[in-house]
């Protein structure tokens, strides 16, 4: 076993190497008591010869104690307190020591016995070389009890002058005993060092094979759920695309049909982002970025964002900030995006499964000093069951979500964004009543919240504000057609580099209001080419810049430590680009007013 190995095996295997050699011990203890009981007619035997033969009723009296005191340990041994290694420790070297006083006190017998001295010291010491040889399995007792069970015969012997040949004798023979007790103390550690290391592989193989059927039942739920939701999605889609095309004869879609296929698209979309981050979350890739966060301004812009849909289906929508949230300093630390990507699935969520009455978003400071974020509604409710089945992921509450599309991820994932930023996801319902889900974030009174730059009209963030000149680093032409289609919708102007390098030099001679560089590009890739305009000379260095990503976390890493104010995910949408380009460009106008400042 190397070196790395027994560092592994040393925390947990140096207890039970102890458990096992004490219970070896435990386990020798009737066969050492049976040792005793057939050498005692023996003993009886030649004591009866002796000249202080009335003294041998002593060595009954301490071999019945003895007995006694092995028959409690024995019991003792087979209590949930003999757990306690030091208390069994001290209970197998006391129970010792009382056999070892049986030695010593037979070897007092055996001194004043005339005739039969040397012959009841040679018994004695046989009597210590079965204590030596029943101690062997733990080295303590071993060491402790083995010695002084022989301290008694070999003083005995060595006291006197015309014993001298059997006090060498009887000394070869506790020597050898020892010999091979340590001997046998040591086979016996690396057959428990062995077996203590069989116990840690089988704990890590059950935990490996637990961890394998886990991920893969989370598979197969990923795979079940996606297959699912996107066999509906382009079932639907396909059919709106076969009758723009006129096949079978159909008529051209509707406009309702057009707006059905893009919703589906829209769902899908949502489906496939919230389960590439749920996998990435599970697989812990996933980073937050903690500071400081204007908690008002993000719930009442989500709530602007749905009031559509909510006023589609005549709910109300309102929202409460405490005062000392609204009026007073400090503010609550998350990461903007994730924190976003809650609270917009729990308003979501929310507005999806009430039917009528109202959603109202309310903020407060708990009693410990953090930040509530709640959703309540006045939905259908949920059990105490459901709402726990709620939380797992690939699971909905068929009671619910009945024709509502969905990965049932949206909480799962919630929850763990939550608690990656060191907060927490709450939730209270009851049926025919509503829920209420809490987000509970940290918050630091000495903090400022950042100021609200983006636009304040909503249809800015939606691509009918200002237009802005925009340079897009793409190399795949596909992607690049998609993406400037997007930015045309939105009124926007593009420019098309075909790699990062293109982009710098573009970016060094030309005036953008902004960049779109994507993630991975031959050459000079995306936080390369982000960085290589952030050390431009001139405005050009301050430029908004976009990162367009594939979806995983170390690479949004890279690209915003190398500069980029936002983070874009593909499959891109409308609503997705329009957002980001309204965050770049706050966040950008934040990073130049700190560095007039």
């Amino acid at each position: 076993m190397s070196s790395n190995d027994s560092a592994r095996f040393a925390p947990r295997g140096g207890a039970s190497l102890a458990h096992q050699a004490l219970d070896a011990q435990a386990a020798l203890l009737p066969y050492a008591l049976v040792a005793f009981v057939v050498s005692m007619p023996v003993f009886v035997w030649a004591g009866s010869y002796a000249d202080n033969a009335a003294w041998m009723t002593a060595s009954f009296a301490l071999f019945a104690l003895a007995c006694g005191a092995t028959y409690v340990a024995v019991s003792w041994l087979r209590t949930p307190a003999a757990d306690d290694l030091r208390a069994r420790s001290r209970v197998h070297i006391v129970t010792g020591l009382v056999w070892a006083g049986c030695v010593a006190q037979i070897a007092a017998f055996a001194d004043g016995a005339g005739p039969m001295r040397e012959t009841l010291l040679l018994m004695a010491t046989a009597a210590a070389v079965i204590c030596i040889f029943f101690t062997a399995p733990w080295l303590p007792s071993l060491l402790v009890v083995g010695a002084a069970a022989a301290a008694g015969p070999l003083v005995a012997l060595f006291s006197s002058p015309h014993s001298q040949n059997a006090a060498t004798l009887a000394w070869g023979g506790v020597a050898l005993a020892f010999a091979l007790a340590l001997m046998l103390n040591r086979v016996l550690r690396r057959q428990f060092a062995m077996a203590a290391e069989r116990e840690v592989l089988i704990a890590e193989r059950a935990g490996k094979v637990e961890e394998a059927s886990r991920l893969a039942r989370s598979k197969s739920d990923l795979v079940a759920t996606l297959s699912h939701e996107i066999r509906n999605g382009l079932t639907g889609v396909s059919h709106v695309l076969a009758a723009a095309a006129g096949r079978n004869g159909r008529a051209a879609p509707s406009r309702e049909q057009l707006s059905a296929a893009l919703d589906a698209v829209s769902d899908l979309i949502a489906v496939l982002n919230t389960t590439l981050d749920s996998e990435t979350a599970e697989a812990g890739r996933l980073a937050v970025d903690i500071r400081p966060l204007d908690t008002p301004g993000l719930v009442r812009d989500l709530m602007l964002l749905n009031r559509p849909l909510a006023g589609a289906k005549g709910l109300e929508l309102s929202v409460y900030v405490a005062p000392e949230l609204a009026e007073g300093p400090g503010a609550a630390l998350g990461d903007p995006a994730r924190v976003r990507q809650i609270l917009a699935n729990l308003i979501g969520n929310a507005i999806k499964f009430t039917v009528r009455g109202r959603v109202e978003a309310r903020l407060s400071l708990t009693p410990e000093g953090r930040v509530l974020i709640e959703i309540a509604d006045t939905g259908p409710g949920l059990s105490n069951t459901e709402l726990a089945q709620a939380f797992e992921a690939f699971h909905r509450v068929e009671r619910t979500s009945a024709g509502v599309p969905g990965a049932g991820l949206g909480l799962s994932l919630s929850r763990q964004l939550a608690r990656l930023m060191n907060g927490e996801l709450t939730a209270t319902s009851a049926p025919g009543v509503g829920s209420c889900f809490g987000l509970v974030l940290a918050f630091d009174p000495h903090a400022a919240a950042p100021l609200d730059l983006a636009p304040e009209n909503p249809a800015d963030s939606s691509g009918e504000g200002r237009k802005l000149r925009i340079l897009m680093a793409e190399d795949d032409s596909l992607n690049a057609a998609m993406m400037r289609a997007v930015l045309e919708q939105l009124g926007h102007q593009v420019v098309h580099a075909q790699d990062g390098r293109r982009a710098v030099d573009l970016a060094r001679v030309c005036e953008f209001d902004l960049a779109l560089i994507d993630g991975r590009m031959p050459g000079l890739d995306g936080p390369e080419a982000t960085a290589a305009i952030r050390a431009l000379d001139g405005p050009a260095s301050d430029l908004p810049i976009i990162a367009v990503i594939g979806g995983d976390a170390g690479e949004a890493l890279e690209c915003t430590q190398a500069g980029a104010d936002a983070v874009l995910r593909k499959p891109v949408s409308v609503t997705a680009v329009a957002r980001a380009v309204a965050d770049a460009t706050a966040a950008s106008r934040r990073a130049v007013i700190r560095k007039i400042a």
